[in-house]
């Protein structure tokens, strides 16, 4: 044991040299050590006090970094049985969890077979007017000359062309003010880098979009949540280092921030100096046309950063996102950028260019589709499982849904043996509420949706079924 032990001091390296809180600290180390897989799942971690010791800290930061990954799903805690890795595949079903796993990651990675994927929500394929638009791209990258094809912060064309776009909806901008990158996600993750450190408070709203939760703990970050426009407007004043919020399309929820809490919303970042992160990747999705300006509208564009991608309205696999910030900025950015990959793929920002000057007609046919598709999801949840509360979005691509009972997490479980994957509401909740919700995108064809919220059903029952007689013994004890 005191060799194991030792493996592990070695493995962790100089885990306390970064800044920030120790016990943050020691928590990346250890949840770099288990993804990369050198302490595999099941692994036993050393006592509290063991590894204080071994480390020279108190036992404190060793619970405190413990805890943090028990959170994150990394590891599991048990009285008289100590801290295990988490298992590989998923636990078996039970009324309550110890972590909350991102299903949307998870599913990415190592996608199950013969199951319908609710877990990504994103087109599952290329329309035409992509391959049209790689079409006349490769015809145009034939000309080019005396280009390396190294843009860090983009191709000048895409730039110019996202450029003219905020343009048109209000908001003057220039390239220099445009960083392009492999989607919204690199968008959020070069942001956490460069504006987080551990230990920083970055607020968010919850629910909200999994992935920049990952990104934010990722830089070993703090949460503060907020459940409305209200709550997260009062929490700025206590000036966390930077704000994230989905107001167009809401992810996961479909929602759609009216005007007024908009402006107050930008008025607040800049009265509190907070940078505000506004991820409109979905904002092009709202069923009642034209998207709402952006927050960098109504207020100072020095804290209002604003991030978008074409994954959402065109494909998932055309990896082309941008943020939109002030020159400054966007210089610091994309020096981080230049380090990890010098740049992005130049035909697929070249087919962008093209896609962006037909963005209204995109819009038009993308909206119609979805929003038909969003009436026979409900539709389909009414007629096939009643007691499940289900509100209409407004935008976006999915609905969230609230069980009647139950435990979310616990659910997908039984879900999953009826070879449909959903995403349970903790992994949307920081804080780890939400646990008696789901999110359901309603982005396939009506055939797919109607087989999946039938497969939801009969898991719904046996899930049910199962828990009533646990029910009726607590009612007869």
């Amino acid at each position: 044991m005191r060799a194991n032990y030792e493996q592990l001091i070695a493995r962790l390296g100089r885990w306390s040299s970064g800044r920030g809180p120790l016990y943050l600290l020691l928590a990346v180390r250890l949840r770099a050590l288990i993804d990369d897989g050198e302490l595999p799942p099941d692994t036993l971690l050393p006592p509290d006090r063991v590894l204080a010791r071994w480390l020279a800290v108190g036992r404190g930061t060793v619970v405190a970094a413990y805890d943090q990954l028990q959170q994150e799903g990394k590891v599991v805690r048990r009285q008289g049985s100590g801290t295990r890795v988490c298992a590989a595949e998923p636990p078996a079903v039970r009324d309550t969890v110890d972590g909350v796993v991102n299903p949307l990651l998870l599913h990415t990675l190592t996608p199950p077979d013969g199951v319908i994927l609710l877990t990504c929500a994103a087109p599952d394929e290329p329309p035409a007017v992509l391959i049209e638009a790689y079409q006349e791209a490769a015809a145009r990258l034939a000309r080019v000359r005396h280009d390396i094809g190294y843009h860090p912060a983009g191709h000048p064309a895409l730039r110019e062309a996202l450029a003219t776009y905020y343009r048109t909806r209000g908001v003057p901008t220039t390239a220099g003010q445009i960083l392009v990158t492999n989607g919204a996600q690199q968008a959020l993750t070069l942001l956490a880098r460069l504006l987080v450190s551990p230990g920083d408070t970055v607020l968010t709203e919850a629910p909200t979009y999994p992935g920049a939760l990952e990104s934010f703990r990722d830089a070993a970050a703090l949460f503060r949540t907020a459940t409305d426009s209200g709550e997260f407007c009062a929490a700025l004043a206590d000036r966390p280092v930077l704000g994230y919020v989905v107001p167009t399309g809401q992810n996961p929820t479909g929602g759609i921030m009216p005007a007024p809490a908009r402006r107050r919303l930008a008025a607040l970042a800049a009265e509190h100096d907070v940078p505000l992160i506004d991820d409109e990747v979905p904002a092009e999705l709202c069923f009642s046309g034209e998207p709402p300006p952006p927050l960098v509208f109504y207020g100072m564009p020095e804290q209002l950063i604003t991030i978008g991608s074409l994954s959402k309205l065109v494909w998932g696999g055309l990896r082309v996102g941008w943020i939109r910030a002030t020159a400054s900025l966007i210089t610091r950015l994309a020096r981080l950028r230049a380090v990890h990959d010098l740049g992005g793929d130049v035909l697929a920002q070249l087919a962008s260019v093209r896609l962006l000057s037909r963005i209204d007609e995109l819009r038009r046919d993308r909206a119609a589709t979805l929003r038909r598709r969003h009436d026979h999801l409900r539709a389909e949840l009414a007629r096939l499982l009643p007691s499940w509360t289900t509100e209409p979005a407004l935008g976006g691509q999915t609905i969230w849904v609230r069980l009647p009972h139950g435990d979310a997490d616990a659910f997908a479980q039984v879900a999953l043996r009826h070879r449909v994957a959903v995403p349970p509401g903790r992994s949307f909740d920081p804080s780890g509420g939400h646990g008696d919700h789901l999110r359901l995108p309603f982005l396939f064809s009506e055939e797919t949706l109607t087989e999946s919220v039938t497969r939801l059903a009969a898991a719904w029952r046996d899930y049910d079924g199962a828990r009533r007689p646990h029910a009726l013994r607590a009612l007869v004890v």
